[in-house]
């Protein structure tokens, strides 16, 4: 059990809150948060900064037990290989002011958790991302996943879903219908290549 909070008691920012450099390491359970709510003044877009909750460059890296919420980038960053995922639960951040604001390169938002494209093989069970994009309910993230097709890199039910307020266009990778206020269900894919 590892705890992060950035803001929301005191101001705080980080750039990441947890980096993996080791091989062969088990992640049990952490919590990694930029703070949405809290005390006045240590909370906000522009207050307390933090770009990813989780960056793994190691190899044969399990997790279990993933909550990584409301960074302003990539909130799970996987570079290793031969790494698992057995359950996320992410929530997207809360308060973009704007796509203008919250955006990479001409993307709209931030994938919740990506492989990245030199990584062979990896391998993901049970992952969720939810939008409730409140500041701004018109801001829109293009996929809640991401990762490369070769094959090497499976998914296996993963969903979004949008709380009342925003939208994710794609569970992952431009697959999966639309989560949107309007219907607040999950839109899933059961299998992903």
């Amino acid at each position: 059990d590892v705890f992060f909070r950035i803001g929301g008691y005191i101001a705080g920012k980080a750039t990441n809150s947890l980096l993996v450099n080791s091989n062969n390491v088990i992640i049990d359970h952490i919590w990694a948060w930029r703070a949405d709510h809290g005390n006045a003044g240590t909370y906000g877009w522009t207050v307390n900064t933090a770009d990813s909750g989780l960056i793994v460059n190691g190899n044969n890296v399990t997790a279990y037990g993933l909550f990584v919420e409301h960074y302003q980038k990539t909130e799970v960053l996987w570079n290793g290989n031969g790494g698992r995922t057995y359950f996320l639960q992410n929530e997207q951040p809360y308060d973009p002011p704007s796509n203008a604001a919250w955006r990479s390169d001409g993307v709209l938002g931030y994938p919740a958790y990506q492989v990245s494209n030199t990584v062979q093989t990896h391998e993901a069970w049970a992952m969720g991302s939810y939008a409730f994009f409140n500041v701004n309910p018109a801001v829109r993230s293009a996929n809640g996943f991401q990762a490369p097709t070769h094959g090497g890199v499976r998914f296996h039910n993963i969903f979004t879903i949008s709380l009342a307020s925003g939208t994710i266009d794609h569970v992952v990778n431009n697959i999966g219908a639309p989560a949107t206020a309007a219907a607040v269900v999950p839109s899933t894919v059961t299998n992903f290549p």
